[in-house]
């Protein structure tokens, strides 16, 4: 049996870097939420295609670089 694999991407936010600025939420709402003070909580599975865009823009925005895209893995 052949097992098929993509790679996808995750969102991941750095805690220790995070100030709670939520540029996050308000760029990618459909994946990232806000905790009672204000950071960001993500869930860690891949980001859909059609947001990966604004995904990439999230981390590219976050003024204290805590927004991180990684590559992983996902078997179909």
């Amino acid at each position: 049996m052949i097992t098929r694999q993509r790679v996808a991407l995750r969102l991941r936010v750095d805690p220790v870097a995070c100030d709670a600025y939520g540029y996050c939420a308000e760029i990618l709402p459909e994946r990232v939420t806000l905790d009672e003070w204000g950071y960001p909580i993500v869930d860690g599975t891949p980001v859909d295609a059609d947001l990966v865009a604004l995904a990439i823009r999230a981390g590219a925005e976050c003024p204290r670089r805590a927004v991180l895209l990684e590559r992983v893995t996902v078997n179909r």
